[in-house]
């Protein structure tokens, strides 16, 4: 389990670059995020967002630059200034720590949404089943789903489905919880109640990168805004000052046709 500092970022993104055969999708990308902050990331579709989230979660090896979480390298260590990938194990164990929830919601189709949040903690973290069970059953009431516990995923709703996601994600207590694009699979009417469990955790502390769409959410709730473009980062700053007044002309070309 990580020990989370203050005097440091929480999340350090420096000169991160990612290609994908020759295309270059992230640029020399720096970001970071303090403990307990709500970090918003938007940009167009193709401006490396979800691939830069994804990096953070080892779910994409660098090309360049590095990441730290909580201090620690995320995917390599250092030895005498040169970087070495970490065995598949290690990354196993640092991924464990960073929750992730995507735009469709992965759940196992087969177990209730009871025994999905209770997954990982018995299999990963060697929880017992009671325990597992009892942690699952107040994640679950936090999202407003104790009542659908004994439900599989066929018999509930999209919006559901991504509310047990991020219960799931919560059952292993991690550090950081990334969110790519949670609510664009969802029909409008669904999104609010999603919307609003992500707001609760940002109340409660919980540091959180949010890629996303949802500009109402970014003004409201984030600490941070971040635009990205062409796998840069084109402008950052506080959100309802950058949505007010973006300083960059491609930032306030990509607000005016999403406002």
């Amino acid at each position: 389990m990580m020990t989370v500092t203050t005097e440091e970022p929480l999340v350090k993104i420096e000169g991160l670059h990612k290609f994908f055969g020759q295309h270059h999708v992230l640029r020399g990308i720096d970001l970071s995020i303090k403990s307990g902050e709500v970090s918003v990331v938007i940009g167009p579709s193709g401006s490396g967002k979800s691939t830069m989230l994804r990096c953070v979660n080892l779910l994409e090896t660098i090309s360049a630059g590095r990441i730290s979480v909580d201090g620690k390298l995320i995917g390599y260590r250092e030895i005498d200034g040169k970087l070495h990938d970490l065995k598949t194990k290690e990354i196993a164990a640092q991924r464990r720590d960073i929750g992730m929830v995507f735009q469709r919601f992965n759940l196992f189709a087969h177990k209730t949404a009871l025994q999905n949040v209770m997954e990982a903690p018995v299999q990963v973290r060697g929880q017992s089943k009671a325990a597992a069970r009892t942690r699952a059953m107040e994640l679950l009431d936090r999202v407003g789903l104790a009542d659908r516990s004994g439900h599989y995923p066929s018999q509930l709703s999209g919006g559901q489905q991504q509310r047990v996601a991020i219960a799931r994600a919560l059952a292993m207590d991690p550090a950081l919880m990334l969110f790519d694009e949670p609510t664009s699979a969802l029909d409008p009417e669904l999104v609010g109640d999603v919307l609003n469990v992500m707001k609760d955790l940002a109340t409660s502390g919980m540091t959180m990168i949010v890629v996303t769409h949802e500009i109402g959410f970014a003004r409201e709730v984030g600490d941070r805004l971040t635009f990205m473009d062409a796998g840069v980062v084109v402008e950052s700053g506080d959100p309802r000052e950058m949505i007010a007044h973006p300083q960059e002309l491609r930032t306030q070309e990509f607000l005016s046709r999403v406002l």
